[in-house]
């Protein structure tokens, strides 16, 4: 996620600059076609660039609230999963029933149920971003471990485990039915919250809009070229270049979000959502080895 307020001019050239060569040679090369060899064989009235305009930029503004959709939903799904695991680990250090014949049990199922919420957030970071890393493992027992690895989706596997500890608690009467309740609440909402992240990483933006839409903007970029040539001469691809370069970057700027889980500077900052549950979950169980936040690159933006 980009943390900076404001952007240079720079960066922005330095990331599209072959596109902003391609928008410039074409606009030549329509220019050149034009005036010296084809003279006089295309007269494009001034009009169609007055609603060819309009109307790309509706196809444009269309694409850019989708993207954006996906990419507040996808952020709001995870605010909520922060503040639930931390009502997960406060309802279960808080509103559990200890009894000296079974303290040590009860606070190992305690620990390792909060542990493994921090393990689930690890691998749902994994299967969203796409990516292989074993940091989830960190958190669980070789035996749950083992366990998690029979199924294909790791995250739903770290959710039964703890759908098992819930139920070993209030057989034991460690919490009482309302308390029970809550936490399976809980453990459906982390199911909603990843189901939901699931549906984001795995439905594909339709690919129509983001076709034509591009091929507009170059139909749009030929054709403002080819009506100013004749008044303003060797100009109009300076002008030309303008117009696409302007459709592009804010077309191009919504589909940086399109897909707000990929590891790039303008995605969710999974990275230090689960770095921040990490070390909230850690910090109400008293561990002393506490890792650091999630540092920005560059003072730029954080993954």
């Amino acid at each position: 996620m980009v943390i900076r307020q404001n952007l240079s001019l720079l960066p922005v050239l330095r990331a599209t600059w072959k596109m902003d060569i391609v928008l410039a040679l074409t606009c030549f090369a329509t220019y050149v076609l034009h005036a010296y060899i084809i003279p006089d064989a295309i007269r494009i009235p001034g009009t169609v660039v007055a609603i060819l305009g309009p109307a790309i930029a509706f196809f444009v503004g269309f694409s850019n609230n989708q993207a954006y959709d996906r990419w507040w939903e996808a952020r709001t799904i995870w605010g909520s999963l922060v503040n639930d695991c931390r009502s997960w680990a406060r309802n279960i250090l808080s509103y559990t029933r200890e009894s000296e014949v079974e303290y040590g049990e009860i606070n190992q199922i305690k620990k390792r149920m909060i542990l493994r919420q921090i393990s689930f957030v690890y691998a749902l970071n994994k299967d969203l971003r796409r990516k292989e890393h074993g940091y989830f493992e960190k958190y669980l027992t070789v035996a749950e471990l083992a366990k998690v690895r029979l199924e294909t989706n790791l995250s739903n596997a770290i959710l039964t485990l703890n759908a098992q500890d819930t139920q070993k608690l209030s057989s034991i009467k460690a919490i009482d039915e309302f308390r029970f309740m809550q936490l399976n609440e809980l453990i459906t909402a982390f199911t909603d919250h990843m189901g939901r992240s699931e549906r984001i990483r795995n439905t594909v933006f339709p690919t129509s809009y983001i076709y034509f839409t591009q091929l507009f903007i170059w139909v749009l970029v030929v054709f403002t070229t080819l009506i100013l040539a004749d008044s303003i001469g060797i100009w109009s691809v300076l002008i030309g270049w303008i117009m696409g370069f302007v459709f592009h970057i804010t077309h191009q700027n919504g589909m940086l979000i399109m897909d707000p889980f990929d590891e790039i500077p303008s995605g969710i900052p999974l990275d230090q959502l689960c770095r921040t549950i990490e070390i909230n979950l850690l910090e109400m169980l008293g561990e002393t080895d506490i890792p650091q936040p999630i540092k920005p690159v560059n003072d730029e933006y954080i993954l």
